[in-house]
């Protein structure tokens, strides 16, 4: 496997319409993608045929930092930033004339087949959920950024004529979610996108105060987003249905209305209902969680997150946080998850001292590790420590490390919680929020980070760095010496050469 991050570390920016060709024939070429979409750090596609990829000769492509080969889609890793660019250039080159007609014709057929074929209902199900609230992410970071800056503004009395515009920017979105959450909700699962959002919109209308159900009265918002993404998925059943049995004269007329009138009343009178009471379990079992087990907790959770980011089922939980956040402010997990990126950097910087005459190695972690101090771990996971084997294992023990610590501080009643998903590591200071303040927050949450390098650093480097890896690495650079230096430049886009493969 070779490393191709080293572009990032001198500072070039890497040309997106070049990299997005380059990577469509080593997919297959156009007719083997079926989907194309992106989330923070990935490109991830849908494939006919995966057998049909290069991986290898995609991880030597400049400015592919891994690939992840999931049962429902292929995904290349690019780093922040640079994915929406090549995502954008890569959706034009399917989107020419030469290209279309063809995947016009075959996409949602092979789609379906590859879906039918190759994954699992749980991991279809993963797929599903985060399609929905994964383009809800950089609403939630813009939202809870500001509301964080408008909290400092109101505790400190500054700008008082300012501060209710501020509250008004940053809790719009929010009190308005479950509308964006059904919208995308029906559109996942094969509905009418404004008719989902039509029948989600009634969680969060006022009128429902004056709804009894079950013998007591609805609140505006109960159920949050799980009910708003089950009044959706109710929507997509009713209109699918009235689709294949409604004459086509007045399909126009009579599926809107029996779509929003049946799913309405099955949300009012059911969904909402139950909605609401898994929301409040949710909440309960978290605080229980951390209040009872925080250190356990957190080592656990602290510990198992490195392996969930390199599946991607780390989507899976956005629902969990935006759940917390619309019902508490804040989602006291994500904490807690982000010390798994304070063990990775530390490991890194282990590898970074004990590998010293590695140039590549050392170049790569350069370029790597103010996106690690930032919370994106991805580029320190397939660039240095999942090629090496024991470090990513060592980089699972500092997260877990720090889980513990933050967790710990949570058994002992110092809530450490985020306004927003999306961002971790440094980056997160500006969404804490707990109950106790902002000062004793920040400082437990600090703490867990200290911990979790510190752990990171020294399980990698006692444990992480053997003379196996060291002697591999070594040998690695040799053969790369041997081969010349335009067929290393060549094979890796750039002086590193191949990485060590994975140690046993």
């Amino acid at each position: 496997m070779r490393r191709a991050a080293e572009p990032h570390a001198r500072g070039v920016r890497i040309d997106s319409s070049s990299t997005a060709a380059a990577i469509l024939p080593l997919v297959g070429g156009p007719a083997n993608v079926t989907s194309v979409a992106h989330c923070m750090t990935r490109l991830r596609l849908g494939l006919a045929d995966p057998s049909r990829a290069d991986e290898e000769a995609l991880r030597a492509l400049p400015g592919v930092l891994g690939v992840v080969v999931d049962d429902g889609s292929y995904q290349v890793v690019l780093g922040p930033g640079v994915v929406t660019r090549v995502t954008a250039d890569f959706e034009q080159l399917l989107a020419r004339p030469s290209t279309a007609d063809e995947l016009g014709a075959r996409g949602a057929e092979l789609r379906e087949e590859r879906r039918r074929g190759n994954a699992t209902p749980f991991k279809a199900g993963l797929r599903r959920l985060a399609a929905v609230f994964v383009p809800l992410i950089p609403a939630l970071i813009g939202c809870g950024i500001l509301a964080g800056i408008n909290g400092l503004l109101l505790n400190a009395g500054w700008l008082p004529g300012l501060t209710p515009a501020l509250t008004a920017v940053a809790s719009a979105f929010m009190a308005l979610i479950a509308v964006f959450v059904g919208h995308n909700t029906a559109k996942e699962f094969g509905g009418t996108p404004i008719l989902g959002g039509a029948v989600a919109a009634i969680v969060v209308y006022p009128g429902v105060a004056k709804v009894t159900a079950f013998g007591v009265t609805l609140a505006p918002g109960q159920g949050g987003v799980l009910g708003a993404l089950a009044a959706a998925l109710l929507a997509t059943r009713v209109e699918k249905w009235c689709r294949g049995r409604v004459p086509e004269a007045l399909d126009v007329l009579l599926t809107p209305t029996l779509t929003v009138l049946v799913a309405g009343l099955g949300t009012l009178y059911g969904l909402m209902y139950a909605a609401g009471a898994v929301s409040a379990a949710i909440g309960t079992g978290a605080n229980w969680l951390l209040a009872t087990t925080g250190a356990f907790a957190g080592l656990v959770l602290g510990g198992l997150f490195l392996p969930l980011v390199m599946l991607g089922l780390h989507q899976a939980l956005i629902p969990i946080h935006t759940t917390l956040i619309d019902q508490q402010g804040y989602t006291v997990l994500l904490p807690v998850l982000a010390m798994a990126g304070a063990g990775q950097v530390g490991a890194a910087v282990a590898v970074y001292v004990r590998l010293r005459h590695d140039t590549s190695i050392r170049t790569t972690i350069r370029s790597a590790l103010p996106a690690g101090l930032l919370g994106v771990g991805e580029p320190l996971i397939y660039g240095v420590s999942l090629p090496l084997g024991r470090p990513f294992l060592t980089a699972c023990a500092g997260g877990a490390a720090g889980g513990a610590f933050v967790g710990f501080f949570a058994m002992l009643g110092d809530k450490v919680g985020a306004t927003a998903i999306g961002p971790s590591g440094w980056a997160l200071f500006p969404l804490l929020a707990g109950n106790r303040g902002l000062g004793p927050t920040a400082a437990v949450y600090a703490g867990g980070l200290l911990t979790g390098y510190a752990v990171g650093f020294a399980a990698t480097y006692a444990f992480g760095v053997t003379d196996r890896v060291t002697a591999r690495v070594t040998a690695g650079a040799t053969s790369r010496g041997s081969e010349g230096g335009s067929k290393s430049e060549g094979g890796s886009g750039g002086p590193g050469g191949p990485t060590p493969r994975r140690s046993g």
